[in-house]
């Protein structure tokens, strides 16, 4: 009886594996394999025309902070590099900032709504979603340049007397990153407030708490797993944006994915683009590591 169970156990394990087969062959080929070459390219040599060269080198990874003088071999930062780095960082965490403020009321609005109407104000911030980001920045793109109709519109009123620089600066880049991931915000946030039990807040009210007291002790603390969920899914992205930089910043205002695709275009070089994307992934696996941790605590704290 013992090896007719042990035969029948190998025989599961074994049809297991058969199944899930597809599923690494995809991961394998799909996912680690191209990482994999990323990693060894960021080891090598950069061609002289593009490509790399078999030649073990730690220049790309060296080449991600510090650089070293044409004429004098002197060491200093990467003074580019790191403002770029900068600029993506900053320019992230503004985008989720502001997605957040416009985010979390408009997920409150909708949860707040009649149950037959939740789906078509969700319809309504879903749409945007379904239409192609290039043809989205364009959009922004003609809102806000020069003879675009928020200035002309301010020319219109008398409000100022010439069109206002908007395009091509940081503040566009921030604001079409804001539209375009705008519903990753509004999802999670939707989500965790759908559960919510509303008489919470009139039990606050009952014992007259203020309308921020409420908000700030009551409602948020219990929709915060889903504030932290697309706050990840908003910056994670940002962080790599590269149409809407380029579209909106004109290529003046590069942010890291643009240097990156710089690297493997004009630069040719492609170990140090390929360095520059790992260390892209490092910085959104450390943003993940954080929701995993966040979303624990609040986990225990729930149910302890």
């Amino acid at each position: 009886m013992s090896d007719l169970s042990a035969a029948r156990t190998a025989t599961e394990r074994r049809n297991r594996w058969l199944l899930l087969s597809p599923a690494l062959l995809i991961l394998i080929f799909a996912a680690a394999g191209p990482l994999l070459i990323v990693v060894v390219y960021s080891f090598l040599t950069p061609g002289d025309y593009g490509g790399v060269k078999p030649e073990f080198s730690w220049n790309a990874w060296f080449s991600v902070v510090m650089e070293r003088d044409f004429f004098t071999e002197e060491l200093t930062f990467a003074d580019a590099h790191l403002s770029i780095f900068w600029r993506s960082l900053k320019l992230s965490l503004m985008t989720t900032v502001a997605a957040f403020v416009f985010g979390f009321p408009t997920a409150y609005f909708i949860a707040t709504r009649p149950k037959r109407s939740r789906d078509a104000w969700m319809l309504l911030i879903m749409i945007p979603f379904w239409t192609n980001l290039l043809i989205r920045t364009f959009a922004i793109m003609e809102l806000i340049r020069a003879e675009g109709t928020v200035n002309t519109l301010l020319l219109w009123l008398g409000i100022i007397d010439a069109p206002i620089q908007m395009l091509f600066t940081e503040f566009s880049i921030m604001l079409g990153m804001v539209y375009v991931y705008l519903p990753l915000m509004v999802l999670p946030i939707y989500a965790s407030m759908e559960r919510f039990d509303f008489s919470l807040v009139e039990a606050g009210y009952d014992l007259y708490a203020t309308r921020w007291k409420v908000l700030t002790k009551v409602i948020f603390p219990l929709v915060k797993p889903g504030v932290i969920a697309g706050s990840i899914l908003v910056f994670v992205p940002c962080l790599g944006a590269y149409v809407t930089p380029r579209v909106l910043g004109g290529g003046k205002n590069l942010m890291l994915g643009n240097l990156i695709e710089l690297q493997f275009g004009q630069g040719r070089n492609w170990p140090l683009g390929a360095a520059l994307s790992l260390t892209l992934l490092a910085i959104v696996m450390v943003a993940l590591l954080f929701y995993v941790r966040a979303a624990g605590q609040e986990g225990e704290k729930s149910h302890g």
